[in-house]
């Protein structure tokens, strides 16, 4: 099964969550900021919200800095 994140249609086994979506891609789900179908997606929610086939995510990595 195949979701859409940032643009690259990338395989993966569905369903399952975006946290463990991101943990398989080696993103820290503390680290990015997830954007799902639209909609921006809470930290707190990655491991309760469920990606299905065909799904759309924006996934920005945060950088600190000065």
């Amino acid at each position: 099964m195949f979701v859409t994140a940032n643009g690259t249609k990338i395989e993966t086994m569905l369903p399952c969550t975006i946290e463990e979506f991101l943990l398989r891609q080696d993103l820290l789900p503390r680290s990015v900021v997830v954007e799902h179908n639209g909609a921006a997606v809470a930290p707190s929610e990655f491991a309760q919200r469920w990606l299905q086939a065909g799904d759309r995510l924006e996934i920005v990595k945060i950088v600190a800095g000065g």
